[in-house]
């Protein structure tokens, strides 16, 4: 025979407990012995430990009470419920924790997984970590508002990068961040950025050049995300607008200009 100390102790759970579920009527409280001590038999540990087990897998204890007196059957089919349910809650903690993991992985959180790997290729190239931040800022609110476009325009994106000429003009770009608007190498960067774009829609036809289908409210909210980031980048476009293209997001062929002076 077990006193309640030891009744706890064995089964687990404090004291306090014991007489708790003493209180709500799940374990029948023994009378005193001669010496005054309330002793526990072994069917009070069975009882004990089936309360503990329903009550640790969030069973109410209102339930447990049900369940305690219920016959064999009903009892496995209870069990069974539980067992579903704690299936369910393990596989969203799963997800909570793939979450979480995701939070210490930086990119993976709001992006899909090509992205992110487009992104890291780009680091791994060398591009400007400015850059690349801008890109990222830009593919969230792309994927959540498209997702499912995300695999054709990684594809492309996939395809430029391959392409020597436009890693180059990724590293002249990183190289002019920290430059005045007068940097010969935007002027430089703009000459040749021109002369790829017409090349390429040329060849490929202008709808390649510009065939990612986002409205012109959305770009436009996008390029003043990436002029307010990297300024250099409004100067670019400015000139990229005299060589007969303009747009950030959203390329589009327009009429060469020249200021007032006829500079550059």
């Amino acid at each position: 025979m077990l006193t309640i100390g030891e009744l706890a102790s064995y089964v687990g759970v404090t004291v306090r407990a014991v007489r708790h579920y003493h209180a709500k009527g799940l374990l029948p409280e023994p009378e005193r012995d001669h010496s005054g001590y309330r002793r526990y038999g072994a069917g009070a540990v069975v009882e004990l430990v089936k309360i503990r087990t329903l009550a640790e897998a969030g069973v109410p204890l209102a339930r447990v009470r049900e369940l305690l007196h219920a016959d064999e059957e009903e009892f496995a089919a209870a069990v069974a419920e539980i067992d579903k349910r704690l299936r369910t809650e393990i596989r969203e903690r799963q997800r909570h924790r793939e979450r979480i993991a995701r939070l210490a992985a930086g990119d993976s959180l709001a992006l899909p997984q090509e992205v992110v790997e487009f992104l890291d290729r780009l680091r791994a190239l060398g591009v400007d970590e400015r850059i690349v931040q801008v890109e990222r800022d830009g593919w969230i609110p792309l994927a959540a508002r498209s997702p499912e476009r995300v695999p054709e325009w990684m594809e492309r994106k996939r395809e430029q990068i391959a392409d020597p000429q436009i890693i180059d003009f990724y590293l002249t770009l990183g190289k002019a961040l920290d430059r005045t608007d007068d940097d010969p190498r935007l002027v430089e960067l703009a000459d040749k950025l021109a002369a790829y774009i017409t090349q390429m829609a040329n060849e490929q036809g202008e709808f390649y050049v510009d065939d990612t289908g986002i409205e012109p409210p959305f770009a436009e909210l996008l390029d003043r995300h990436v002029f307010d980031t990297l300024p250099p980048t409004r100067r670019l476009i400015e000139l990229l607008t005299k060589r007969g293209w303009t747009g950030w997001t959203k390329l589009e062929r327009v009429n060469p200009t020249q200021d007032a002076a006829g500079t550059r």
